[in-house]
Protein backbone atom coordinates (compact mmCIF):
# COMPACT_ATOMS: atom_id res chain seq x y z
CA UNK A 1 0.00 0.00 0.00
CA UNK A 2 1.50 3.32 -1.01
CA UNK A 3 1.78 6.32 1.32
CA UNK A 4 -1.19 8.25 -0.18
CA UNK A 5 -3.35 5.09 0.02
CA UNK A 6 -2.32 4.62 3.65
CA UNK A 7 -3.15 8.25 4.42
CA UNK A 8 -6.52 7.92 2.69
CA UNK A 9 -7.30 4.78 4.69
CA UNK A 10 -6.44 6.66 7.89
CA UNK A 11 -8.74 9.50 6.77
CA UNK A 12 -11.57 7.03 6.14
CA UNK A 13 -11.05 5.38 9.52
CA UNK A 14 -11.07 8.79 11.22
CA UNK A 15 -14.23 9.80 9.34
CA UNK A 16 -16.02 6.59 10.31
CA UNK A 17 -14.89 6.92 13.95
CA UNK A 18 -16.08 10.54 14.02
CA UNK A 19 -19.45 9.46 12.61
CA UNK A 20 -19.79 6.86 15.36
CA UNK A 21 -19.02 9.50 17.99
CA UNK A 22 -21.15 12.33 16.57
CA UNK A 23 -24.01 10.26 15.24
CA UNK A 24 -25.87 10.21 11.92
CA UNK A 25 -26.89 13.90 12.05
CA UNK A 26 -23.37 14.89 10.94
CA UNK A 27 -23.09 12.14 8.33
CA UNK A 28 -23.56 14.38 5.28
CA UNK A 29 -20.90 16.84 6.39
CA UNK A 30 -18.43 14.07 7.22
CA UNK A 31 -19.06 12.34 3.91
CA UNK A 32 -18.66 15.59 1.97
CA UNK A 33 -15.41 16.32 3.77
CA UNK A 34 -13.99 12.87 3.06
CA UNK A 35 -15.04 12.89 -0.58
CA UNK A 36 -13.47 16.33 -0.98
CA UNK A 37 -10.18 14.88 0.28
CA UNK A 38 -10.47 11.96 -2.16
CA UNK A 39 -11.21 14.36 -5.01
CA UNK A 40 -8.25 16.51 -4.03
CA UNK A 41 -5.96 13.46 -4.06
CA UNK A 42 -7.24 12.44 -7.49
CA UNK A 43 -6.74 15.98 -8.79
CA UNK A 44 -3.17 15.97 -7.49
CA UNK A 45 -2.43 12.65 -9.19
CA UNK A 46 -3.94 13.81 -12.48
CA UNK A 47 -2.10 17.15 -12.30
CA UNK A 48 1.19 15.35 -11.68
CA UNK A 49 0.62 13.04 -14.65
CA UNK A 50 -0.34 15.91 -16.94
CA UNK A 51 2.74 17.90 -15.92
CA UNK A 52 4.94 14.86 -16.53
CA UNK A 53 3.42 14.24 -19.96
CA UNK A 54 3.77 17.91 -20.89
CA UNK A 55 7.42 17.86 -19.84
CA UNK A 56 8.01 14.69 -21.87
CA UNK A 57 6.38 16.25 -24.94
CA UNK A 58 8.44 19.41 -24.53
CA UNK A 59 11.60 17.31 -24.29
CA UNK A 60 10.68 15.47 -27.49
CA UNK A 61 10.01 18.75 -29.29
CA UNK A 62 13.21 20.32 -27.96
CA UNK A 63 15.31 17.32 -28.98
CA UNK A 64 13.64 17.14 -32.37
CA UNK A 65 14.19 20.81 -33.14
CA UNK A 66 17.74 21.15 -31.80
CA UNK A 67 19.26 17.89 -33.05
CA UNK A 68 17.42 17.47 -36.33
CA UNK A 69 15.90 14.22 -35.09
CA UNK A 70 12.44 13.44 -36.39
CA UNK A 71 9.80 14.47 -33.88
CA UNK A 72 7.98 11.59 -32.23
CA UNK A 73 4.28 11.72 -31.53
CA UNK A 74 3.16 10.83 -28.01
CA UNK A 75 1.35 7.53 -27.56
CA UNK A 76 -2.42 7.83 -27.79
CA UNK A 77 -4.99 5.17 -27.17
CA UNK A 78 -7.30 4.18 -30.03
CA UNK A 79 -11.06 4.70 -29.80
CA UNK A 80 -10.92 6.79 -26.61
CA UNK A 81 -9.49 3.95 -24.56
CA UNK A 82 -7.64 6.46 -22.39
CA UNK A 83 -10.89 8.08 -21.23
CA UNK A 84 -12.51 4.73 -20.57
CA UNK A 85 -9.46 3.46 -18.74
CA UNK A 86 -9.37 6.65 -16.68
CA UNK A 87 -13.02 6.24 -15.71
CA UNK A 88 -12.46 2.60 -14.78
CA UNK A 89 -9.44 3.43 -12.62
CA UNK A 90 -11.22 6.36 -10.95
CA UNK A 91 -14.25 4.13 -10.31
CA UNK A 92 -12.12 1.49 -8.62
CA UNK A 93 -10.23 4.05 -6.54
CA UNK A 94 -13.47 5.64 -5.36
CA UNK A 95 -15.11 2.22 -4.90
CA UNK A 96 -12.97 1.48 -1.85
CA UNK A 97 -14.14 4.33 0.39
CA UNK A 98 -17.66 4.34 -1.06
CA UNK A 99 -18.01 0.62 -0.32
CA UNK A 100 -16.80 1.10 3.25
CA UNK A 101 -19.21 3.98 3.80
CA UNK A 102 -22.11 2.11 2.20
CA UNK A 103 -21.51 -1.05 4.27
CA UNK A 104 -21.05 0.94 7.49
CA UNK A 105 -24.33 2.76 6.97
CA UNK A 106 -26.60 0.29 5.17
CA UNK A 107 -24.97 -3.13 5.37
CA UNK A 108 -25.49 -5.53 2.48
CA UNK A 109 -28.10 -3.28 0.88
CA UNK A 110 -25.63 -0.42 0.80
CA UNK A 111 -22.94 -2.67 -0.66
CA UNK A 112 -25.20 -3.89 -3.46
CA UNK A 113 -26.47 -0.37 -4.20
CA UNK A 114 -22.97 1.08 -4.24
CA UNK A 115 -21.60 -1.53 -6.65
CA UNK A 116 -24.72 -1.39 -8.82
CA UNK A 117 -24.04 2.31 -9.28
CA UNK A 118 -20.37 1.73 -10.10
CA UNK A 119 -21.24 -0.97 -12.62
CA UNK A 120 -23.99 1.21 -14.11
CA UNK A 121 -21.68 4.19 -14.63
CA UNK A 122 -18.98 2.07 -16.27
CA UNK A 123 -21.55 0.15 -18.30
CA UNK A 124 -23.09 3.37 -19.56
CA UNK A 125 -19.67 4.70 -20.58
CA UNK A 126 -18.82 1.45 -22.37
CA UNK A 127 -22.16 1.36 -24.20
CA UNK A 128 -21.86 5.05 -25.13
CA UNK A 129 -18.48 4.53 -26.75
CA UNK A 130 -19.72 1.30 -28.37
CA UNK A 131 -22.74 3.04 -29.92
CA UNK A 132 -20.71 6.05 -31.05
CA UNK A 133 -18.48 3.72 -33.08
CA UNK A 134 -21.55 2.01 -34.54
CA UNK A 135 -23.15 5.30 -35.56
CA UNK A 136 -19.92 6.46 -37.20
CA UNK A 137 -20.16 3.48 -39.54
CA UNK A 138 -17.14 1.76 -38.07
CA UNK A 139 -17.05 -1.88 -37.32
CA UNK A 140 -16.91 -2.32 -33.52
CA UNK A 141 -13.93 -4.25 -32.25
CA UNK A 142 -14.45 -7.53 -30.56
CA UNK A 143 -11.92 -9.07 -28.21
Amino acid sequence: MSAPDHELKKELDATLQTRRELGPEYEDELLDSFLEKVEQRLDNVVDKRVRRQMAEQQMVVARGNSTGVQQQTPHTYPDGLGARLGLAVASLVLAIPLTAIAVANAGLTGLVTCWAGIVAVNGFQASRSWFSRDSAGEEPRRG
